[in-house]
């Protein structure tokens, strides 16, 4: 009986604080992929109901590591680095920083996120927490999947006329120096700027165990500061990255599923319980 009781309480309990926002692009023939990748395939193999008279469906797919909203393993730019299957489970999650620099790129396409941006950040929510998820937003996110818009190019084609912000080379390495991140991020194709020829910032990633994710979407839809980010990458054998399915989860522990009276519910759930026992 007392099961019986407890149990629509506690489940409503359990779903204070998860408010799940989708970060990721949707895997696709739209796919942005950074020239010399082979084209997304996909090929429906079954797709009908079966002699037997039920359904059945089975589909294959094919696509290069770094197209999309994906993962740069540490692999990708730096010898020995992690593969992605041996990248450790809980650096691919952390609290949410999402660096807003709309402003500055709405006039400098080729901006490159600064200390003094972190700065910033710091200065209105406190120091980056440790494992912390960083993530630039750009605005960049409203451009895809055009891809002459992604790449801010009429060739898309040619990385030398790619035009979009990114991480500043000195950026990334003050945060290695100073600060316990697991994740660096952007809502751009590349974690280095578009006009980069050396990607000095995938180098100094991947030389320090860092985690680079690429393509993230819909930055505006999670505060700066206040969720947890998951990049949910697919755990690929010898992968030098790969897909990832990135999500955030805001106000843990704070936001109810619904609004109203569940609120106040949650505040009084001790004392509700206590009167339950009380009386049976």
């Amino acid at each position: 009986m007392l099961f019986r009781c407890l149990v629509p309480l506690l489940s409503l309990t359990l779903c204070v604080g998860m408010q799940v926002v989708d970060l990721t692009h949707e895997h696709s023939y739209t796919t942005i992929y950074w020239p010399g990748n082979p084209a997304y395939n996909f090929t429906v193999l079954h797709r009908n109901n079966t002699a037997s008279g039920f359904w059945y469906e089975s589909n294959f797919f094919a696509t290069a590591e770094h197209g999309g909203t994906h993962v740069d393993s540490p692999a990708h730019f730096y010898k020995g680095g992690w593969r992605t299957q041996q990248i450790p489970m809980e650096r691919l999650v952390g609290k949410g920083v999402v660096i807003n620099v709309k402003s500055k790129v709405s006039t400098n396409y080729d901006y490159r996120v600064s200390v003094g941006d972190l700065t910033d950040w710091e200065n209105s929510y406190g120091r980056i927490p440790d494992g912390a998820v960083v993530l630039m937003n750009s605005g960049w996110s409203d451009n895809y999947p055009d891809k002459n818009d992604v790449f801010n190019t009429t060739t898309p084609d040619d990385p030398s006329t790619f035009h979009f912000p990114g991480w500043h080379e000195d950026t990334v390495t003050w945060l290695t120096k100073n600060r316990k991140v697991h994740v660096i991020g952007v809502d751009t194709p590349s974690v280095d700027y578009g006009q980069s020829k050396t990607f000095p910032t995938h180098v100094i990633l991947g030389k320090n165990d860092i985690i680079g994710v690429e393509n993230v979407g819909f930055l505006d839809r999670i505060p700066e500061s206040g969720s947890t980010v998951f990049v949910a990458v697919l755990k690929l054998t010898d992968g030098s990255g790969g897909p990832a399915r990135v999500f955030a989860v805001v106000n843990e522990n704070e936001t109810p599923c619904t609004s109203g009276s569940n609120a106040h519910f949650v505040k009084f759930f001790p004392m509700i319980v206590l009167i339950i026992l009380f009386h049976l």
